[in-house]
């Protein structure tokens, strides 16, 4: 297998830095005190994954750790990320002065569904594939303010 250096479109040095400085925070608050790669290389490790779909086994080998510390890094910075986000009461209340605030959703197809009895919960008949839905406040200008945790398409009482 081969691996290969490469940028990463749409990210700056400034984001590296931003998430590499919420994993450092991370990793003192629980007491971490040694992990196979430091905060600025799960940064990067993690920013090609959700920039550019990189798979785990690519990363895995450029980053020579394996797919599960892979899958654990990723799933690490992705919470921390996500527990930074606004909530959406605080978003509505900061935007009740705005002239504008956008709603929209979007399907996102995925392969990955469990098969229980409410699988067909995520299935969308209308694109012949199993996909999750996604909510999001946007300003005036296109700006994201909010996004939803994943829904299921259909909703079961």
């Amino acid at each position: 297998m081969l691996t290969y250096p490469a940028t990463i479109p749409g990210l700056s040095t400034a984001h590296l830095r931003y998430l590499a400085g919420v994993l450092r925070e991370h990793r003192a608050a629980i007491g971490c005190r040694w992990r196979k790669l430091p905060p600025a290389r799960q940064a990067l490790l993690v920013l090609a994954h959700l920039r550019c779909g990189d798979t785990y086994a690519q990363l895995a080998a450029s980053f020579r750790v394996g797919t599960t510390t892979v899958y654990r890094y990723v799933c690490e910075a992705v919470e921390l990320l996500a527990a930074l986000a606004p909530q959406l009461g605080q978003v509505i209340a900061d935007r009740l002065d705005a002239a504008v605030t956008i709603l929209d959703g979007t399907i996102i197809p995925t392969m990955r569904v469990r098969w229980t009895s409410d699988h067909q919960r995520w299935y969308v008949h209308r694109k012949k594939t199993y996909g999750v839905n996604l909510q999001a406040l946007a300003d005036e200008h296109g700006n994201l303010l909010w996004l939803s945790e994943v829904c299921p398409l259909r909703w079961t009482p």
